[in-house]
Order: structure tokens, then sequence, then C-alpha cells
């Protein structure tokens, strides 16, 4: 779950991770906030989205009747309903520090750059050489001499070597304890009076952790369609696309390779959805969420060992019975009792369909009208 920037400024502040002051407005509190924080200051649209600079939806503001009039345009775009009322800062020098997990080597990393702001994922891909990557051992955590070295790395000297070492083991500590995928501050700011402070702050929690952190809730805001937010509370994996196929398959790395597999044949994905696992007996709510799309076929591919095929081409079934589905339903359906799914879809007058690349080329034809299901 990704938090918003006040949230995760909060998370920072407690950490003691510098942020300059902030309140949070609608765009009928503007003025209370503005008095409060003073003029000049920064509106800020807290939405989930990067480049909310570029795409106007941050403007720095000198005058009441300007912030006025900023903070109704900003709340005119679709999804903008709340803003972040902060101090204004002099900055001096923009940095990017960032902890993640490296997707290659399964290892913590810390990157950071002495070129931050905007456009860091440019300056990644064209001047790799100005990105600094630090492993870090998960057992023995971040070291004092890394952080250290990392700074001096980014050429800094002197207070602010020193205190954005500071801030590069508290932001790392933040990472753990709250078992976050992404922790990162861009800009880290060295403003003109030579402090260090998190312009911008980007905290990422693993979802399937949030039990051990009540304080965060996930809220229709946190998700780009309503059907996401509907599949989150029933914690089914689940993205929304655009095209003609709607996944319903048994853990992630099927589900992903049923994907590609839709695409090298020429077909598209309405939407991606995981029922396997701890969710292989919610074929009915999976397939009323696969409903929800405009697609023109659901695509059902599973192979179950603990989750048993019985169970869930009897789900498969139920569904079908209750929902009704107006687009055909194709199955594929293997594992553990194999040979009951198999009796139990005929009988629906379900095809059991055993090679899942068939099974592919029969919703793609499908779906671009060429077979009858």
């Amino acid at each position: 779950m990704k938090l918003f920037e006040y949230q995760a400024k909060q998370v920072f502040s407690e950490a003691k991770i510098p942020v300059p002051r902030g309140i949070t407005a609608g765009p009928g509190e503007v003025t209370k906030a503005v008095g409060n924080i003073g003029l000049p200051c920064v509106l800020k649209a807290q939405v989930l989205q990067g480049g909310r600079g570029k795409a106007g939806l941050i403007s720095v503001v000198r005058t009441e009747e300007e912030a006025v009039s900023e903070a109704s345009r900003i709340c005119s775009v679709p999804g903008v309903n709340l803003l972040l009322v902060e101090e204004f800062l002099s900055i001096q020098e923009e940095l990017f520090v960032s902890v993640t997990c490296s997707p290659v080597t399964a290892e913590l990393v810390i990157l950071a750059s002495r070129y931050g702001g905007i456009d860091i994922e440019t300056l990644a891909e064209e001047s790799p050489e100005k990105l600094i990557r630090e492993p870090v051992d998960i057992f023995r955590g971040l070291q004092g001499f890394q952080a250290r070295h990392i700074a001096y790395a980014m050429g800094l000297e002197g207070q602010a070597a020193k205190q954005t070492a500071g801030i590069i083991q508290r932001l790392f500590s933040l990472y753990r304890e709250f078992d976050a995928e992404l922790a990162e501050i861009n800009p880290l700011c060295i403003t003109e009076s030579g402090e260090v402070t998190a312009g911008d702050a980007k905290l990422v929690i693993d979802d399937s952790c949030l039990d051990r952190h009540p304080q965060f809730t996930m809220r229709p805001e946190h998700f780009d369609d309503p059907t996401e937010y509907e599949a989150a509370l029933e914690g089914i994996p689940y993205l929304k696309f655009d095209g003609d196929i709607s996944l319903m398959c048994a853990g992630a790395g099927l589900t992903t390779a049923v994907f590609d597999l839709v695409h090298y044949q020429g077909g598209t994905v309405a939407n991606y959805l995981e029922f396997g696992g701890p969710n292989y007996r919610k074929a009915m709510k999976a397939m009323e969420l696969c409903l929800r799309n405009p697609s023109k076929v659901i695509l059902v591919v599973t192979f179950g060992t603990i989750a048993r095929a019985d169970v869930m081409a009897q789900g498969i079934v139920d569904a079908v019975r209750e929902l009704k589905p107006d687009r055909p339903v194709i199955t594929c359906i293997r594992g553990t009792h194999e040979e009951e799914a198999v009796e139990i879809l005929s009988q629906a007058g379900l095809e059991p369909l055993f090679d899942t690349e068939e099974a592919v080329r029969r919703a793609v034809a499908a779906a671009a009208g060429e077979v009858h299901v």
C-alpha cells in the first residue's frame, strides 16, 4: 500500500527525519492553512502518482489570493480532493535517497544520487554512473560506515554529509520497521541555511504486513479503480487493464505466464487476477470481479497442489450458474483431484482443457470473434 505524502512525512518526522512544516487542507480550508504555515508556501496535491510537478499539481504561492486560486485549480483535477500546504524551502541543492529490494539479487539496496529531483528515472537510464548503489546485508543491517560512505560518494562534505548519513540510517530503519517495499526521499533538499530536509516522501508498505500496522488502512483513494479496492478488501490480487481477456489464474507465477502467453498470441488482457493459494475457494467473488470489466472472454487457468482442482472447478461451476456470465468461460484446471475436476466441468457443460497454450489460443480466437466457444 502506498502512503500519501502527508502520511509518509508524518512517519518520517516520528523517525527524526527532518520534514517541512505542513498542514493538510481541503479546497475550502486553504486560507486557514496558509495562515498557519505562512507565505510563501507550497500547495501539493495528495495523489498517489509521480510527476506531480510536471502535471501542475504542485504550486508555490506568495499571496492569500493566489493560494485560493491555485487550490481551486488543483482540486478541479479529477481525483484531487486534498492538499498538503507546506512551508516554502529555499533550496540550494536536491539529492536523491531510496531504500528498496533488488529484484535481481533479492538483497536490500540503498540508491542515492547527488542529482535528485525530477527525472531521476531518466538519470538512472542515461547516466547510471551518477547513481550510487550500496547493497545491505539483511541480517547485519545498514552499518554506520556504509551510510557515511554513501554520503561521501555523493560528494557531500561537512555537516551536509553528516546529516545525510544520519537520514540514510534512519530511512533504512524505517524501511525495516514498517515492512516497506520502498522508502524514498526525492528530493532530499539541502537548504540555503545548510539544513538537510525531506522535500518529498514515499513509503510503500507490503500489503501482506498491514495487519502489523493498523494505523494504515486501505481506502478507495489508494486505488485507481473501485474494483481494485473491492478485490483488495477480499485479499484477491487484482489489476485492471483495458484488453479483452479476463484472467482467473491460481498463483502469481502462473498468472504472469498466462498474461505473457496471451500477448504472444496477439491477445490483450482485461484484468490480472489470482484466486489460488488462500483464495482458491473464492471463485464466485473472482468471477464477479472479472465480470465488472467489459471483457469478451474469461480465461481460467489453474494448477493446484494444496489448492485442489476439484474445489476450484466446483467454484467455477457454481459461479457460472449464479452469475450467468454474458461471455465465454474457457477452463484449464489441473492438479490435485484433477479427475474429479474434469467430471465437474463436463457435467456443467464446460469443456475441460489440459494444455495452457491451447486454452490461451482459444481465448484469443474467441475474443477476436473467430470461433464460437
